[in-house]
């Protein structure tokens, strides 16, 4: 399976901030947040990565995280042009995702709750169809909302309805079969001028082929889109790295799934040794 991280858009609910830099390379709390979707991809044993930038955008991803070989990974990039909508992320990576199965995630979505490796591998290992996660919030209005059956299919999906059928929402992590290439292309754009992830997950819908993952409620996920919740990740985060839990901390995942050896996350440690976070990957690696 491929993973493509989407980071290709320009941040405008964070002006003034990111009018200067993009904002998957903004910090949350110890890391920029990037780190946290590709954590993602690689806690799922994705190791194969293709990150979508902005037109111009590639070289500052570039030097933050190079070809992923010091996390044991294999990174590769690619422009959208013209943002088009989340969808449009399987037409750009087409040649990336070849005749394999995808993983999509988005490059300001952080996950992190109990379980979620194993709900990850399940989402792995359903080689047919679409899998989602349900999220359940209190006020689903605002967002997408999945109805879903005891068999864990949607039933439905409606975006901001009056009356939800249920608390919970789609969040912007996304398992597909490789037809989502053809599908992508042949979904007509919407009034915002856009390819709609929706009308992605609406197809397979349609062919009874979308399987929900409820994620549980002591789960905790983050569209950190805007900066009140940036900051309200960032103060989660450091409460749960207080605890002595690190969140999205990818050299320590690359050492935990066998990416990488104790020698390669020593000579990390060592290169960052008057940070904080360097002192965790030296104690990680003395464990």
């Amino acid at each position: 399976m491929k993973g493509i991280v989407l980071a290709g858009g320009k941040g405008t609910r964070l002006y003034p901030i990111t009018k200067c830099c993009y904002k998957p390379l903004l910090p949350v709390y110890d890391k920029p947040m990037i780190y946290y979707p590709l954590s993602v991809l690689m806690r799922a044993g994705i190791k194969d990565i293709l990150i979508i930038t902005p037109p111009d955008g590639e070289e500052p991803f570039r030097q933050l995280l190079e070809d992923g070989s010091q996390f044991g990974i294999t990174i590769s990039y690619k422009q959208q042009m013209v943002q088009r909508g989340i969808a449009d992320a399987f037409i750009v990576g087409e040649e990336f995702i070849g005749n394999d199965d995808v993983c999509l995630v988005l490059g300001d979505n952080i996950f992190d709750g109990p379980g979620f490796s194993i709900d990850l591998k399940h989402a792995v290992e359903n080689k047919h169809g679409a899998t989602v996660f349900g999220y359940y919030v209190e006020d689903p209005r605002p967002f997408g909302v999945v109805e879903i059956g005891v068999d864990g299919k949607a039933i439905s999906i409606e975006e901001k309805p009056l009356e939800p059928k249920s608390h919970y929402i789609i969040p912007g992590l996304y398992f597909y079969d490789n037809r989502v290439i053809e599908i992508a292309k042949h979904i007509k754009p919407s009034a915002r001028g856009e390819l709609e992830i929706t009308a992605v997950n609406n197809t397979y819908l349609e062919m009874g082929e979308l399987n929900v993952i409820r994620l549980g409620r002591k789960f905790c996920w983050y569209d950190t889109g805007n900066a009140e919740s940036m900051f309200q990740a960032a103060e989660a985060i450091r409460e749960i790295q207080r605890s002595g839990r690190m969140v999205g901390c990818l050299e320590e995942i690359a050492y935990e799934k066998g990416f990488i050896d104790c020698e390669q996350l020593t000579t990390v440690a060592e290169a960052m040794k008057m940070t904080e976070y360097g002192k965790v990957l030296a104690e990680i690696a003395k464990q």
